[in-house]
């Protein structure tokens, strides 16, 4: 079963969302797709989806 989409209004820099137009269209993605895929990649590497614990691979080097 797919979850519930929520509409929100997201203000965003024009550097920024041309940036994530390119990503998307290198992805074959459309620009909501791709924030949102970016959106659950960190918040599961920050281990906050359930199901998404961080490894050491993804730990950044700092």
């Amino acid at each position: 079963m797919a979850a519930e989409k929520k509409a929100y209004p997201l203000r965003i820099g024009a550097d920024v969302l041309k940036a994530m137009q390119q990503w998307s269209d290198d992805e074959l993605r459309s620009v909501n797709a791709q924030i949102e895929y970016v959106l659950r990649e960190a918040l599961r590497k920050a281990g906050r989806m359930k199901g998404g614990k961080p490894s050491d691979t993804d730990e950044e080097a700092g």
